[in-house]
């Protein structure tokens, strides 16, 4: 019988190697589309690959220490470590929340009709991509430079009170109170604006495809009412990760919440909380490989020469 760790760290390696690859994959692919197929390039393609390399050090830095952890592997750094790879964790995961909710709002911009409110941001959309970009990565590396200060690598095994833990590293409660207050402040107005504009941009899209849905049914050719546009496609797919993405993070929020301020430490719990931090990062590629051409193209040609080969076999 393996042990409970064992068991739970072997989940989060194949939980790792599914992650980082598909992330990965979707990343070099969309970097090659902007950079070389201009004649394809679209406005999601920066953003898309900006999703994706937030993801892979997401799913690196959450799930490593607890992969090391579970199969009892020492810590081999020192409190330097401990604030390189939370900080990291942090600033990126945040980075992920701007991008998710920048990707919904340029979609709900994108599909808006043209005689809406919205249709003269359509033009400016690219222009705002690259300032978007670098304030995301500014606000979140600064916001949580408090972390450099607090995280010092695990000597207590026993902790109790208020505070970080993990199986390698802790962080106690802010000695500045003022200064606590004025950076749970900037997330929180963090938090808030991005999830709102999520909700808000979300409402919107869903309302366009009712919209849509509901002049399609009024068209007598039931094949011309059967048809899907590309741009409600990803539509659906957006909305597919907004709601995949506030599902695990409003999860992983209460769980963090709940373990900063128990009074005796729960490690079962610490593991759980990194598997729904990594979750959406995880899935996040394969809902958007779905409906990527590109992808559907390389899929369909791996299956016509499998075909091919098979139908060789048998007739050899």
């Amino acid at each position: 019988m393996f042990p409970r760790n064992t068991v739970f760290g072997v989940f989060l390696i194949f939980q790792l190697c599914i992650g980082v690859p598909g992330n990965s994959f979707l990343f070099l692919l969309y970097m090659h589309t902007f950079l070389f197929q201009h004649h394809v390039k679209k406005i999601m393609e920066p953003i898309f690959s900006l999703l994706m390399l937030a993801n892979t050090l997401t799913i690196t830095f959450t799930l490593i220490p607890h992969i090391m952890s579970s199969f009892g592997v020492r810590w081999f750094g020192d409190s330097v470590g401990c604030k390189v790879v939370l900080y990291t964790y942090r600033v990126t995961r945040g980075v992920s929340l701007c991008t998710t909710s920048l990707l919904s709002a340029f979609q709900a911009i994108t599909v808006s009709p043209s005689n809406s409110k919205w249709a003269w941001l359509k033009c400016k959309l690219s222009t705002w991509t690259c300032p978007s970009f670098l304030f995301f990565w500014i606000f979140n590396m600064l916001i949580y430079l408090r972390i450099i200060e607090t995280v010092t690598a695990r000597s207590n095994f026993t902790l109790v009170g208020h505070g970080y833990v993990d199986a390698y590293c802790q962080t106690r409660q802010f000695g500045n109170q003022n200064s606590g207050t004025y950076i749970m402040s900037l997330l929180v107005i963090r938090d808030l604006v991005s999830v709102l504009l999520m909700i808000g941009t979300s409402l919107y899209m869903v309302n366009l495809l009712y919209r849509h849905r509901r002049r399609a049914l009024h068209l007598h050719s039931p094949h011309v009412s059967s048809q899907t546009s590309p741009e409600h496609k990803a539509t659906r797919t957006i909305l597919l990760l907004v709601g995949w993405f506030l599902f695990f993070y409003f999860s992983n929020n209460c769980l963090t919440l709940y373990l900063f301020y128990a009074h005796e430490k729960i490690p079962s719990l610490e593991g759980i909380s990194a598997v729904l931090s990594s979750c959406y990062p995880t899935i996040c590629p394969f809902l958007l490989m779905k409906n990527n051409k590109i992808v559907s193209q390389l899929i369909s040609s791996f299956s016509l020469i499998r075909i091919t080969g098979s139908h060789g076999i048998f007739n050899g």
